[in-house]
């Protein structure tokens, strides 16, 4: 049984001619290469969005909701920023 399928795509210009340039340069053997790598390369930025809205924004929600923490407001947040940065370049 197979374990490819073959499909036909539709690339912008800009997009055919970088696969292409890839290819030709010899970095990848094949069209095809360029754009599974580019798949695993979309993959593994969704799997790592994944883990950390699951293990830091998640828990961070749960705490807020909960109370065991405090929001900020944007002003205060952009507030405490500058602080830091006179604090870094040395202003305080």
């Amino acid at each position: 049984m197979r374990t490819t399928q073959q499909m036909s795509i539709t690339l912008p210009n800009e997009m055919a001619a970088q696969v292409k340039a890839r290819v030709a340069s010899g970095e990848y053997a094949s069209e095809s290469e360029v754009i599974r790598e580019g798949l695993r390369a979309l993959m593994a930025r969704d799997n790592a969005v994944d883990q950390w809205l699951s293990e830091k924004v998640l828990p961070a929600w749960e705490a807020l909701r909960s109370g065991e923490t405090e929001s900020l407001s944007a002003k205060e947040i952009r507030d405490r920023l500058k602080a830091e940065h006179r604090k870094a370049i040395g202003e305080e």
